[in-house]
């Protein structure tokens, strides 16, 4: 698996750098935005471990450039633990965020479970919910005639919702379903993604919230013409 390191504290980069080599990951770094946009260009990694603090662009606008043509897993790695700026990545399209310090441990295991969302699991067929049509086997989704370009996780976790459509699930059953690890952070990481999905979807009402328990999948009502 080729795996894209974009950060510019050397030490940290490094020690990244020789957890991935010892499983056997081709790696790449980049210690700038720059740099690592034309890595993404060239190297055309798997996965990518980006850093917000970078010398000449703030990574949230790297997360933003690179989700403007590639859907490759993304996970922020940064000193900011704001959860305003957890939210701003999320919903400009990483898949996941840790806070430094971090263990390496911790990382390895968001970043097998990030390869197997992204490597798809055993292929279902397309399902159709209205104007809505998501297809497995291709991982595409689209809407009517329009194709809606999602992240790895915001497809399976629209999968996921749709596929009880109507029931309510739970926000701890779907982070341990969906994120399939442990998770550390605040749920609110599972309402970016929502919101993210919404925006896609030009509709709020497709996945509706309810007070205190989760999240229903719910196809909008047809208007009467």
């Amino acid at each position: 698996m080729r795996v894209l390191i974009i950060e510019d504290d050397a030490a940290i980069a490094a020690g990244i750098a020789d957890a991935l080599d010892s499983e056997t990951y081709e790696v790449r770094r980049a210690d700038t935005g720059a740099g690592g946009l034309a890595a993404v260009a060239d190297f055309h990694p798997e996965l990518v471990i980006l850093d917000l603090g970078l010398p000449d662009l703030d990574g949230t606008e790297v997360c933003r450039r690179i989700r403007e043509h590639d859907a490759v897993p993304i996970i922020v790695v940064s000193a900011r633990g704001d959860e305003a700026d957890r939210v701003l990545a999320l919903e400009l399209g990483a898949d996941d965020y840790l806070t430094k310090p971090f263990g390496m441990r911790e990382l390895l295991a968001r970043l097998r479970a990030l390869a197997r969302r992204s490597g798809g699991a055993e292929p279902t067929p397309a399902s159709a919910h209205g104007a809505l049509n998501i297809d497995a086997r291709s991982r595409r989704v689209t809407l009517g005639d329009e194709e809606v370009h999602l992240t790895p996780t915001e497809f399976d976790l629209l999968s996921y919702l749709a596929a009880d459509s109507s029931a309510v699930l739970r926000r701890q059953d779907i982070l341990r379903d969906v994120w399939k690890t442990e998770w550390y952070g605040a749920t609110k990481t599972l309402d970016a993604h929502v919101a993210a999905i919404r925006r896609k979807l030009g509709d709020a009402s497709w996945i509706q919230s309810v007070r205190g328990i989760g999240f229903r999948f719910e196809p909008p009502k047809p208007r009467n013409p």
